[in-house]
């Protein structure tokens, strides 16, 4: 099946200044925010996409724009499915107010029983970015042959949920896994297991460009996760 390549929006106001954005409209890239996605044409260069497909809100569209600008014809696609995670009442909120709810705890160490009030549970999120991804492998499949890549604009939480079902980690462990703004996570779906290709790669992407069937590498600090993602090095 397709190649997914997944990006985390670039650092945003709301990364740097400690706040859980979730759905609050108005959040934007800050500068280093906006010239990650400035960068990010210039890391894809060698990868042909097949469609893009992004979270409704800001912080990717605007992450997006310079790779859209550069390649016109590209369609983007808006799948409210990986929209950032529905955190209610948390939503505005200082992480360091945060840290102090029990539920945070729970966030931490049992995610899978974990819901915000007001919002959505942390099951139902991964439940829905899942189905997006398989529904848009299936899509582009169709569409664009086997060997397509197809990239998805979306976030931290996101991102690291659609990892742990890759995986076959449970939803429970799903902290374990980090992807810094702007960061690159590929994964390959087969008819059988979906392959890890790269997971928060900041770095040079030419490896993930389309091989011939059969060519060589065809085979497959304070111990707390970041709610929301975090905003990546200084």
């Amino acid at each position: 099946m397709a190649t997914l390549i997944l990006v985390r929006h670039g650092r945003s106001t709301a990364n740097t200044d400690g706040v859980l954005a979730g759905w609050t409209p108005g959040v934007a890239l800050d500068e280093r925010g906006a010239a990650q996605a400035a960068a990010l044409p210039g890391r894809l260069r060698d990868i042909p996409l097949a469609a893009v497909v992004t979270s409704p809100l800001q912080r990717c569209r605007e992450t997006l724009a310079p790779l859209l600008a550069a390649r016109p014809e590209l369609a983007v696609h808006t799948d409210e499915r990986i929209g950032e995670c529905h955190y209610g009442d948390w939503s505005g909120r200082k992480l360091s107010e945060l840290s102090g709810e029990p539920l945070m705890e729970v966030v931490q160490q049992h995610p899978s029983d974990a819901a915000f009030p007001g919002g959505e549970s942390m099951r139902a999120m991964q439940a829905r970015a899942v189905d997006a991804v398989r529904e848009w492998n299936a899509r582009v499949e169709a569409e664009h042959g086997p060997e397509a890549v197809f990239l998805m604009c979306s976030h931290g939480d996101i991102i690291k949920s659609v990892v742990a079902d890759a995986l076959g980690m449970h939803l429970d462990l799903f902290q374990r896994v980090h992807v810094d703004p702007c960061s690159v996570t590929a994964i390959r779906y087969t008819r059988l297991r979906p392959f890890l290709l790269r997971l928060g790669d900041t770095g040079d992407l030419a490896a993930l460009a389309p091989r011939d069937r059969g060519a060589p590498g065809e085979g497959a600090a304070s111990g707390k996760a970041e709610v929301g993602g975090g905003a990546g090095a200084p």
